[in-house]
């Protein structure tokens, strides 16, 4: 069973590996790629390259004796260097004119470039990912043999707005090299009448010109199409991609597994790529596609690090001429969207949510005078309320203070992979945490009262035990939902950002 985002594995042995020469059989989808054919996708942190002090360069420079004008310019350029990317977006927001927000022009404008719908021309953040999945299709191309790929991550992590980058890479590395330009099938699951419609469009598309035959099913078509070497040599390769495969594994997973198994077919020509935003449906449905010799390769997007939020909201905001928001205002969007989930279409929503705080308040205002027209750290501290806001949030923060130690420990522990636990198990972890912040710990039966009175409350599922400890435990809210309402509080803030306790 593949390891989602395996620390050894190696992604670029799995795909683009040996491209000059690859083994033909290693692109078949029964075939033994890898034991673990999970892509290692770590976060790629948007750090700036470490030097030395601007000083230490002049200082250690053989050519120290150079005009003070070379020097400065030396200096400022190492400077820049060293400045971080939170650094980096102050002063390019800086560098510009504040911008009107009464200017329906220019409101437009801004709300147009935080939009989901807008695409950038060059995503960022995603190159690994999307150079993969290149190597991946090229060669299939080149061997004219399918393979299969399934893409997993949660939502808002650039999955389906890297498809559109991986297409264009193909053209262009298609027309370079005078090789073949599959033809593109994009499928959105969801839009299906029925899930057989899946191989309606696919014999569509592998035989546009040809009457379809209403006396066999299309999958039946298909699979006679690629069975036969003669029907199958004037066919292009074909890439197909099928976005949202979470409504197939769900609804009709026969179909889901016909789709698979076309490219085990002897001549097949699809290369497919399946793209759901669920990384555990991996596990659910690979097993199957194993026993029936077609389980694809894997691919993981992890959710997007601080720093990555922040250099894709300054690349959307670079484009404009003027400022909208404070540096520090995109930092705490960042970093609350970052600590619960890391979709990027959520930090986008909220962006716009802060935009439409400061309308209200130019509009509400008598006098505008003393009001600064950019967005700040208190519109979207409104925004990100409004958006993670739940009655669960307000009942966890009105929560005595060792109640919230104890769902602190319990969001510690169950980050590491569980999904319940024993109380004996809670209490060592609540233990390490009020050790932490030099604060007395309550007794085991103390202990299990709190979990039995948020168990009350809902937030919590206690088993039945007739000893205490082994209790089993069991969170019945959302962990975004205790990250966010705690976070805020001064005495959890070190303990929910440090990494060691999540």
């Amino acid at each position: 069973m593949p390891s989602i985002a395996g620390g050894r594995s190696s992604p670029m042995s799995i795909v683009g590996a040996d491209v000059s020469s690859p083994q033909k059989r290693r692109l078949r989808s029964n075939s033994g790629l890898s034991d673990d054919p999970v892509f290692s996708t770590p976060p790629k942190p948007c750090s700036p390259l470490k030097t030395k002090s601007p000083r230490q360069c002049v200082d250690d420079s053989p050519n120290k004796r150079r005009t003070d004008v070379n020097e400065a310019a030396s200096t400022d350029n190492i400077t820049k260097m060293r400045k971080s990317p939170k650094k980096k977006l102050l002063d390019s927001f800086l560098d510009k004119p504040i911008w009107n927000p009464t200017d329906s022009e220019q409101l437009s404008a801004v709300k147009e470039a935080l939009h989901v719908s807008t695409a950038p021309s060059v995503p960022v953040c995603r190159e690994d990912e999307q150079k993969r999945i290149v190597e991946f299709c090229k060669q299939s191309i080149e061997q004219e043999k399918a393979g299969s790929l399934y893409v997993c991550g949660c939502p808002g992590t650039g999955k389906s707005l890297s498809m559109e980058n991986v297409k264009k890479s193909l053209a262009i590395w298609a027309k370079e090299t005078g090789g073949q330009f599959p033809e593109i099938l994009g499928i959105n699951c969801t839009s299906l009448s029925t899930t057989s419609e899946i191989f309606n469009k696919i014999l569509g598309k592998s035989q546009p010109h040809k009457k379809i035959n209403n006396r066999s099913t299309p999958l039946r078509q298909i699979q006679q199409l690629y069975s036969q070497k003669q029907q199958s040599s004037g066919t292009k390769m074909m890439l197909v991609i099928a976005d949202e495969l979470d409504y197939l594994i769900t609804k009709d997973r026969v179909v889901l597994h016909d789709l698979f198994m076309l490219t085990t077919l002897p001549f097949s020509k699809v290369i497919l790529i399946g793209i759901a935003n669920a990384i555990d449906l991996a596990y659910r449905f690979l097993p199957k596609l194993q026993s029936l010799n077609c389980k694809p390769m894997v691919l993981s997007f992890r959710a997007y690090t601080m720093d990555q939020i922040i250099m894709i909201l300054k690349q959307r905001l670079m484009a404009l001429p003027y400022t909208v928001f404070q540096p520090q205002a995109l930092e705490l969007c960042a970093r609350k969207v970052a600590a619960s989930s890391g979709d990027m279409r959520k930090a986008l929503g909220i962006c716009r949510g802060a935009i439409e705080r400061l309308e209200i308040e130019l509009r509400e205002s008598t006098s505008t005078s003393n009001l600064s027209s950019m967005v700040r750290v208190d519109h979207m501290a409104i925004a990100l309320s409004r958006a993670y806001k739940s009655p669960i949030v307000d009942t966890i923060q009105s929560l005595p203070q060792h109640q919230q130690i104890v769902l602190c420990s319990a969001v510690k522990l169950f980050r590491k992979g569980k999904k319940d636990t024993t109380i004996g198990e809670l209490n060592k972890f609540y233990i390490e945490v009020c050790k932490s912040t030099l604060i007395p710990p309550v007794g085991i039966m103390e202990l299990s009262c709190m979990c039995r009175v948020l168990g009350d409350q809902g937030i919590l599922k206690l088993g039945q035990s007739r000893d205490d400890k082994l209790k089993r435990v069991t969170l019945q809210v959302e962990e975004a939902d205790i990250i966010f309402a705690l976070q805020g509080i001064r005495f959890f803030h070190n303990c929910l950002q440090n990494n060691q306790w999540l």
